[in-house]
């Protein structure tokens, strides 16, 4: 017998996989500040390039393990073993360019922890510390990048960062919740919160 509840309207990408509806509803566009759980987006969202989200949600578990929970200071000392036994784990994407930016890109996230005080306060500062929350009707509606994400790629490559494009920047945005992309219809939007 049907429990009578109604089912939430959600953004269109969740689909029906409950691995994506759970990171839809309790996740994405969700404002983050942790240090750990920023590095651990920028190297998923590096890893996706090319591929779907629902495939690095798949191998997320995976990830947590073979780079250390992402902690940034161990997967920085990650040397020649590291990234061969990374190579040889078909949990998660086998691929050297990505696995090798993750290194790098430890070392780069490091750095600007020393040199800004704070990874989080530094890529929050290129929408001015507060989220961006949009009013997208349809996702047609929503860009691949957007002039905060060009800007934000721009600046951490030129701090030696690999895999952060502005697309990939802005796909890093929106799953940190720098920006709120939940389309108006969706429960997770502010607008339709407000509503209901």
């Amino acid at each position: 017998m049907a429990s009578g509840k109604a089912v939430p309207r959600r953004c269109r990408w969740a689909g029906t996989d409950p691995l994506m509806i759970a990171y839809h509803d309790r996740e994405w566009g969700k404002p983050l500040r942790s240090e750990r759980l920023l590095f651990e987006f920028l190297v998923l969202e590096g890893a996706q390039a090319g591929l779907s989200w629902s495939t690095i949600l798949n191998k997320r578990r995976n990830y947590r393990r073979a780079f250390h929970r992402f902690d940034p200071a161990r997967v920085a000392r990650y040397g020649a073993k590291d990234r061969a036994r990374l190579l040889k784990d078909a949990g998660i994407v086998r691929n050297r360019a990505k696995i090798a930016a993750a290194v790098v890109n430890a070392r780069a996230f490091l750095g600007v922890q020393q040199s800004m005080g704070s990874f989080s306060r530094h890529v929050w500062s290129f929408v001015g510390g507060r989220p961006i929350v949009n009013r997208r009707r349809s996702q047609g509606d929503v860009p691949a990048f957007t002039e905060e994400s060009v800007a934000l790629s721009k600046d951490l490559s030129q701090r030696g960062f690999r895999f952060v494009g502005p697309t990939i920047m802005y796909a890093f945005m929106q799953a940190v919740g720098m920006v709120n992309d939940h389309l108006v219809t969706c429960h997770r939007h502010p607008a339709y919160v407000a509503k209901s």
